[in-house]
């Protein structure tokens, strides 16, 4: 899937993260992503971050390195996946090439998605994560990088 727009909010209601994907043809993918599955998906982000793509840790309180000056809209989408945000159990991230990185989601035995990620895509995708997850309240350290996802450039993890 071609990314042309990310948004992550909070759902305070179903205390989950709602994450939008839209893409070509006015598709649009959402995703929830619970607190468990954040809290385990963000080593591996980070670790993307620092090893095969090279960037610095996402800063708390910096704005995305994008242009998010035009507010999310993707009137009429068309869900390829199905009106039913995805509910992943797994995740797996990879590299994809110089400069790329594969991001898979996983449903158990059904839906899953998988969509190639920039540093400067990933850096925003880990920026809005945190702040959805800030309005949340969830009271997750997700700028503090673990031992073992410092610890080396895995040619691929499996995250969750």
């Amino acid at each position: 899937m071609q990314i042309s727009q990310i948004q992550a909010a909070a759902d305070a209601i179903q205390d989950r993260l709602v994450l939008r994907i839209a893409g070509g043809n006015n598709e649009e993918i959402r995703v929830f992503v619970t607190r468990r599955f954040l809290k385990e998906l963000w080593p591996g982000l980070v670790a993307m971050l620092h090893s095969h793509l090279g960037a610095a840790t996402p800063a708390a309180g910096l704005p995305p390195p994008a242009d998010f000056s035009q507010p999310y809209r993707n009137e009429d989408p068309v869900f390829p996946l199905g009106a039913t945000p995805l509910l992943p159990a797994e995740a797996r991230i990879e590299p994809a090439g110089h400069g790329q990185c594969t991001l898979t989601l996983r449903e158990p035995r059904e839906r899953s998605l998988t969509f190639k990620l920039t540093a400067p895509l990933l850096q925003a995708l880990c920026a809005m994560l945190r702040s959805a997850a800030e309005t949340a309240q969830w009271d997750l350290a997700l700028d503090n990088l673990p031992a073992a996802a410092r610890a080396g450039s895995p040619s691929h993890r499996q995250l969750h």
